[in-house]
């Protein structure tokens, strides 16, 4: 079925990750997906929410117990039934664009002619070889993806000749250039801004170059990088000379790659390491040898019609003894027993994060092959988590009676870990903070391996958001009809669907101080671990700091659109999530956005600025002033510089409020002509387009681009554009019924006289920030004047009702209705035309303006695999760091780096070894008793630990200070102390100061444990 148009408000987050055109193409292909297990229906579930033409699953056996274990579409009461069947509504609800359909009966040729893409699950060998035959021979992808237990593996076959139209996703690449020489080759030299991020081989055009124009019109040229910020290019020796100004933009080059069929590739993979993604690179023998494990249990199934019991030694020796005879057919000579040995014992297994990471990475090779995005797998991916069983000296516990089927939806998982393990994960107790798309996907895996779902068990989930269409394409607990609801509320509802066992509390809180009422010590300390699924790194940051004050474990995950990462934060082993780093995103000087923008980012920037000072503060800066008597004092306090900005636009708003719509669209009009034309000509009064600085070098070359006035024309789009949404969002703030009659508009804009402009030699502006700094140094005392007559002229203005109130607007990328992006888009390429910035389309500027950050659901899935995988370390109590993993994915390159963690950094105090886990925990009110002085504590410090606190600091506050007379302050309860020095009440529920000291032991270290008072 396919899709005529792009749904924009479903798919937006998926747009900036694939594109217009290859969801387009996406939309066309038609997609068989064989075996609807555990794994099957991850892929179809991806696959759906990616938004193809259409999916067909196909299956013709029936629910069992075991599939239950990862399933997340089968109940109890489909034991018996077809898969399929079961399935196919389930994912049919998913997306409304996909037609969904189920096959009962067995694959054949006539049948796989139907689609462009196929894919196997849970599939003989003997199928898979007369399947990826026929689907090579005729131009079809092929993909097959299977799991045993903890370990998997992934192929694709798409062909002899697949063009890989763009092979990593990522925007092209730009820079400003400074010069170019005339000489073979011409060399390019970029502004010192920051490097370029070309390489050898790229190809660029040129656009903008003045002089040397003939740059302009040349097709993409291949470049040779020279330095950080210079290449070489074509020979420029017949070419003008270069003036200035210009830039140079990477043309994405596509690429055509060769597929070995299977029966092929399945020897050839051992010859040519280049046919095996790696992941883990400690694994790379470990994944060669799981190559011959799968195809032994491809044997040993065909013998005995069965997969190895769990934990039984003589099919292990059965399976090692085939995959041997494998290995040294192909003459490899580094077989590891142990390793085929590990997988017989986990092979009956069905984990639910093991089919949600590889099911993750089959969905998006899937999405490649429709759509030539990105770099397909080439083409063997073996993956193992063996790491997460038990360690050497408990592996015993696992008996194959132990592991045997017991009839229950957990069987899958019990057949790798076991009964007991089963009882143990059921009575953990877990926080997840997130409910989005992360928190969906981890909630199923929740649900399913049974976490929280026993006596004592429990999962509190919060999530303060409600759900928006846009996150249905990702979030797939969600339906259509959840738009509205908690995102916490109907996550919940829809895993006690799963698994009705699982015991579950939504909250609608956001984790930060402000909540640390209701998360408290005694909750944390009834925890056995966090999970954050959180969008924003200061959140993150916070909440790791809970964790490590509370020593619980935490599991972190992310995405970027293909990209993502995963954390084990593990108490007195790992490190932590750590303080937020400096972003690799810097900020924009003030100078750059004011006067000299010279990207698009710049202008959208600017753009938001102003939806933010003419629509949101003004209106807010007008309420306060109306409601609060202290607003004039709290604002003078400010600085006078910032207080006679916020005046003037308080004394403006009520000065010149408008009456009508009429007033409005003239206010919008006049707005345009102060931007888009006397601020630009003021500009070039003060730097002419011939102006020359100090050193005799031109003010108007490198990052600054010379701009030049704007006429408005009613004939232009994008004039009226900025002038109908302007108008209608001033109304909003006024309560103004506003229009979108553009004939009426234009009406009213033959009568609005906009006021003559005159550029002023009296105005300064800033070059610099410093410059602006300076400046506004300069103007203190004018500023205070100005003050002063703002005063007097508020005072006499006329004042409203008493009832008046301006509506401040907050800022709504996803609302097309609400003239938000329409100003946005307008405001930023008006100001672009400026200064000759190419324009950005509605689509790219909602991604930067809405700092949206790109999502795919296939990413998603994957990381929550890894996550769920290192839950289960930490709930069998892992100790040794060489069992915990991070991960770092790229699914667009086909990049997978798995490694163990950082320790947890170790510092020195007096002699001993401490790390940012170890505190000082202090029960400051024991036993009924009243709350211990500072002297006590100081004391008990001494008597516990050998240390002579000589100074105790709460935050910036000093408590207690050797060199200071302080000696009353020793007789003080430690709380009471607190709350007389920092001179705040403690809040009821706080129950722990966090008090750092420093001792004579070691008066020079810089770090120490802190120390964790209990009060309360």
């Amino acid at each position: 079925m396919a899709q005529t148009d792009i749904d924009e408000g479903l798919y937006s987050r998926q747009l900036y990750v694939l594109g217009h055109e290859a969801m387009r193409t996406m939309g066309k292909a038609n997609v068989l997906i064989s075996g609807m297990k555990g794994l099957g229906v991850e892929v179809a579930k991806n696959v759906v929410l990616a938004g193809v033409g259409s999916v067909t699953i196909q299956d013709q056996g029936s629910a069992e117990w075991t599939d239950l274990s990862s399933q997340f579409y089968l109940k109890e009461s489909d034991l018996g039934e077809n898969r399929a069947l079961c399935s196919e509504k389930a994912l049919a609800r998913l997306n409304s664009h996909v037609l969904v359909s189920a096959c009962t009966e067995a694959l054949n040729q006539d049948f796989l002619r139907n689609f462009q893409v196929v894919v196997l699950t849970d599939s003989s060998l003997e199928e898979q070889r007369w399947v990826g035959a026929f689907c090579h021979t005729n131009n079809i992808r092929f993909i097959v993806a299977d799991t045993k237990g903890l370990c998997g593996q992934l192929f694709c076959d798409f062909g002899e000749a697949f063009e890989v139209r763009d092979s990593d996703g990522e925007s092209p690449h730009s820079a400003m250039i400074t010069h170019i020489s005339k000489e073979n080759p011409g060399i390019v030299s970029c502004t010192d801004e920051q490097a370029h991020e070309f390489t050898d081989g790229m190809h660029v055009t040129f656009s903008g170059v003045q002089g040397m124009t003939e740059l302009n019109s040349c097709g993409p040229i291949e470049i040779k990088c020279i330095g950080s910020y210079s290449f070489s290019i074509c020979d420029t020796s017949n070419f003008s000379e270069y003036e200035k100004a210009g830039v140079v933009t990477e043309v994405k080059q596509s690429k055509t790659l060769s597929f070995l069929p299977l029966d092929a590739a399945l020897e050839e993979v051992v010859r040519d390491l280049d046919l095996l993604v790696l992941n883990d690179y400690g694994k790379v023998e470990k994944h060669q040898n799981l190559h011959f494990g799968f195809r032994a249990l491809h044997e040993f199934k065909q013998r005995h019609s069965r997969l190895p019991k769990p934990r039984n030694q003589t099919d292990a020796e059965l399976l090692v003894a085939m995959a041997k005879q494998f290995s040294t057919a192909a003459n490899f000579d580094k077989f590891d027993e142990d390793v085929v040995r590990k997988l017989s014992l986990v092979a009956a297994g069905d984990l639910a994060p093991v089919n949600a990471f590889i099911g993750g990475l089959a969905a998006q090779e899937v999405m490649k092959a429709c759509t030539g995005k990105f770099t397909p797998l080439k083409q063997w991916f073996y993956f193992d988590a063996l790491e997460c069983l038990p360690d050497q000296e408990d592996s015993g516990l696992l008996t194959e009676e132990a592991c045997a089927p017991r009839s229950s939806r957990y069987d899958g998982q019990v057949a790798v870990f076991g009964a007991d393990f089963q009882e143990k994960i059921k009575k953990q107790r877990y926080f997840l903070v997130g409910a989005g798309a992360i928190g969906c996907e981890l909630l199923k895996n929740f649900a399913l391996i049974g976490l929280g779902a026993g006596e004592g068990g429990h999962i509190t989930v919060t999530d303060m958001d409600s759900i928006e269409r846009s996150n249905l394409n990702r979030q797939f607990l969600f339906r259509s009809e959840d738009i509205g609801r908690q995102k916490s509320e109907a996550a919940a509802e829809a895993v006690k669907k799963m698994n009705p066992s699982v015991n579950i509390t939504p909250h609608q809180n956001r984790v930060c101080p402000e909540s640390e009422g209701i998360y408290t010590h005694q909750f944390y300390s009834g925890l056995d671990g966090v999970a954050a699924a959180l969008d924003n790194v200061d959140a993150r940051v916070y909440l790791d700091g809970r964790c490590v004050q509370y020593q619980r474990p935490m599991l972190e995950g992310g995405t970027l659109g293909s990209k993502g990462h995963t954390l084990v934060v593990v108490p007195h082993l790992t490190e932590s999530y750590g303080p937020a780093s400096s972003s690799g995103q810097k900020a924009i000087p003030l100078c750059t956005l004011k006067h000299f923008p010279h990207r698009i980012e710049h202008t959208l920037q600017w753009a938001r600025d102003q939806f933010e000072g003419l629509f949101k503060h003004s209106a807010e800066n007008v309420n306060q002033y109306l409601s609060d008597p202290e607003f004039w004092a709290r604002t003078v306090a400010r600085g006078e510089v910032e207080a006679v900005e916020v005046l003037e636009g308080v004394y403006a708003s009520l000065n010149e409020r408008p009456q009508d719509w009429t007033e409005c669209v003239t206010w919008a009009r006049i707005q345009w002509e102060s931007l888009y034309n006397n601020h630009i000509a003021q500009l070039l009064h003060c730097f002419p387009p011939n102006h020359v600085t100090s050193s005799g070098l031109p003010f108007w070359m490198g990052a600054k681009r010379c701009p030049h006035p704007l006429t408005f024309d009613p004939a232009n789009t994008t004039h009226m554009d900025f002038v109908v949404a302007a108008a209608n969002l001033y109304g909003q703030i006024y309560g103004i019924e506003g229009s979108r009659d553009r004939e009426g508009i234009q009406k009213i804009l033959n009568w609005v006289r906009v006021p003559e402009f005159t550029p002023k030699s009296s105005v300064k502006i800033a070059v610099t920030d410093e410059e602006l700094a300076e400046s506004k140094e300069e103007r203190k005392e004018e500023d205070k004047a100005k003050l002063e007559k703002l005063k007097e002229k508020l005072s006499s203005l006329h004042p409203p009702s008493q009832n008046f109130r301006m509506v401040p607007l907050e800022f709504e990328k996803d609302d097309d209705s609400n003239f938000h992006m329409d100003y946005i888009v307008a405001a930023s390429n008006l100001r672009a035309e400026n200064y000759d910035i190419p324009a950005a389309d509605r689509h790219k500027s909602k991604l930067i303006a809405g700092r949206i950050i790109p999502a795919i659901a296939t990413t998603t899935a994957a990381v929550a695999g890894l996550m769920c995988l290192e839950l289960y370390k930490l709930v069998q109590g892992h100790r040794r760091i060489s069992s915990f993993r991070v991960a770092y994915v790229n699914m667009a390159v086909q990049y997978y780096v798995l490694s163990q963690p950082g320790r947890a950094p170790t510092f020195t105090v007096a002699g001993k070894q401490f790390s940012l886990w170890d505190e000082f925990l202090v029960r400051g009110r024991e036993d009924g008793r009243e709350e211990m002085t500072v002297e006590e504590l100081l004391k008990h410090i001494k008597d516990h630990h050998s240390l002579t606190v000589t100074g105790l600091y709460y935050g910036p506050a000093v408590l207690y200070a050797d060199y200071c007379d302080h000696a009353d302050r020793l007789k003080q309860r430690v709380s009471d102390l607190v709350r007389a020095v920092t001179k705040t009440e403690l809040p009821a529920q706080q129950q722990m100061l966090e008090i750092i000291p420093s001792f004579a032991e070691d008066e020079d270290c810089e770090k120490v444990p802190p120390i964790r008072y209990l009060f309360r």
